[in-house]
């Protein structure tokens, strides 16, 4: 059987010892299909033991973003007409690509520039050297649209401060580049009009020599994190057990008048918890106090790859997230069940009990 050609929406070349892997899809954000990622993964596979290849460097085309993560059209296509093994196929694809660059031999370095979010940082967080910009917005929006953070997402969340990753995990909120590297979604601020600078020294190898070293050259502080600034009721009240206890205590907070003026208060993740679906709330709160004690990112993985086919097979709420969202627009899905009230009480057991029909790894 011959091997698969490649797509041109992912542009693969090597110049000076760079292979650089860049998303060219801007019209759709650079969201990513299979054939993408296969593309990709064919791409890191030949330069692990490529002499001619030092690092790699994935970057995206266009001003909006390095990529809006998974082409989830596609998905709720493929999935409403029944062809479940297909979006399988794309998430394992997918999962081990995150596991791919975040254990490649060589040095990964990652322009998270623009919009970054879901499956965009399934690639740009597990780098190693992960640069943002100015203009950086990255979030795990899935709750938003009736699943779970995944890509490894929940690995990252899990390790942010105190209780930043359940916030964001289960309100969907943008980071900026101070917030994204406060919560550990990245390492350096680079502005914009420096990107081109910094892979022009990564390829000639300007002393000093690391990837990391080079793009200090290039690095600002960032202003304070706002999400640094929220911190204090933000680990108030995701730190409580339930999600009903962790709504109370927002609606208490909302009443305290030191962060009424704030544009991240708890007023504001109060109205986002309230638009979400208790089932994707009630998994993802879950997901990510599990991550915290499993033993690393493959793991992690191996939990979202269970969780996301629950999602696909038996929930309806992420077809119709997706639909509501990104299909229809309206804004106005309909969730089952619609309130915490009638969350059936197994729920989340029933999520992490279920078994693909193939593993994984």
């Amino acid at each position: 059987m011959s091997a698969p050609e490649a797509d041109p929406r992912i542009r693969v070349r090597v110049r000076d010892g760079v292979g650089r892997i860049t998303l060219d899809r801007p019209e759709a954000i650079n969201a990513v299909d299979l054939s993408m990622l296969t593309t990709v993964m064919a791409a890191l596979d030949a330069w692990r033991e490529d002499p001619e290849v030092d690092l790699v460097v994935f970057d995206g085309v266009g001003e909006r973003g390095f990529s809006a993560g998974g082409d989830v059209r596609a998905l709720y296509a493929g999935i409403g007409a029944g062809e479940v093994r297909d979006a399988e196929e794309f998430f394992r694809t997918e999962y081990r690509m995150n596991a791919v660059i975040a254990e490649y031999p060589k040095p990964v370095v990652a322009f998270a520039d623009g919009i970054t979010m879901g499956g965009g940082i399934g690639m740009a967080g597990h780098a190693h050297v992960r640069i943002v910009t100015e203009t950086s917005r990255l979030a795990m929006p899935e709750t938003r649209i009736g699943f779970t953070p995944d890509a490894g997402g929940s690995w990252l969340l899990a390790r942010a401060p105190g209780r930043i990753g359940e916030y964001l995990a289960l309100t969907s909120d943008a980071m900026d580049a101070a917030d994204a590297i406060f919560a550990g979604f990245a390492d350096h601020l680079v502005p914009r009009a420096d990107l081109p600078a910094v892979l022009h020294a990564l390829e000639t190898r300007a002393d000093p020599a690391t990837p990391t070293e080079l793009v200090l050259l290039f690095d600002e502080t960032p202003e304070e994190s706002g999400l640094a600034a929220a911190r204090a009721w933000i680990d108030d009240a995701f730190s409580r057990d339930t999600l009903p206890e962790i709504l109370e205590r927002l609606r208490e907070l909302a009443a305290d008048p030191r962060w009424a003026a704030d544009v991240r208060s708890p007023a504001t993740a109060l109205a986002a918890l309230e638009e979400r679906p208790p089932t994707a709330l009630a998994v993802t709160l879950a997901a990510i106090r599990s991550a915290r004690a499993l033993p690393g990112l493959r793991a992690a993985l191996e939990q979202e790859f269970r969780l996301i086919g629950w999602f696909a097979t038996t929930q309806p709420d992420m077809l119709e997230g997706i639909r509501a969202q990104m299909v229809d627009k309206d804004r106005r899905p309909r969730w089952h069940p619609a309130t915490l009230a009638e969350l059936p009480t197994d729920i989340v057991g029933e999520a992490f009990s279920h078994e693909n029909p193939r593993p994984l790894f």
